[in-house]
C-alpha cells in the first residue's frame, strides 16, 4: 500500500496509473511526430531505466530521455534526478500528471530556450 494524500492506494494500482501515463505520451509521440509504433515501446513499471524505449529512428524525432510521474502528491526534485540518472546522452525529460489535470512536461530551461531559438530560426 502506498499513501496517497490522505488515501491509501495499492501499489498495483498507483502502477497501474504510472503505466497509463506512459502509454498516453507513447501514444502522443506516435500520433504528433508520426513516430512509427514500432520504434517506441512502454518500458514496464519497475524496470530500471527510461520509461520509454525508443529505436534510433524514433530518437531522431524525438532525443530526449522520458520520466512519467503520475501522482497527486509529486516531489518534482526526485523525478528530475531520476531522469537525469536514466538519461544517458539524451537530454531528460519529466512528464508529470495528477487527477483531472492534462499532463505537463519538465525540461531544463536552458534546453526548451534552445528548442524556441531553433525554432524560430528556421
Amino acid at each position: 500500500m502506498k499513501l496517497i494524500g490522505n488515501m491509501m492506494m495499492k501499489t498495483s494500482s498507483a502502477k497501474a496509473k504510472g503505466r497509463r501515463l506512459q502509454q498516453k505520451f507513447m501514444q502522443l509521440l506516435i500520433e504528433k511526430l508520426d513516430i512509427d509504433p514500432e520504434d517506441i515501446e512502454s518500458r514496464s513499471m519497475g524496470a530500471g531505466g527510461e520509461d520509454l524505449i525508443m529505436s534510433k529512428a524514433a530518437r531522431n524525432k524525438f532525443p530526449y530521455s522520458v520520466e512519467c510521474k503520475n501522482q497527486e502528491r509529486l516531489n518534482i526534485w526526485s523525478a528530475w534526478e531520476q531522469a537525469n540518472g536514466n538519461k544517458g546522452i539524451y537530454e531528460p525529460l519529466v512528464v508529470i500528471k495528477k487527477n483531472g489535470i492534462r499532463p505537463l512536461v519538465v525540461l531544463d530551461a536552458e534546453n526548451f530556450l534552445d528548442i524556441i531559438k531553433d525554432f524560430y530560426e528556421r
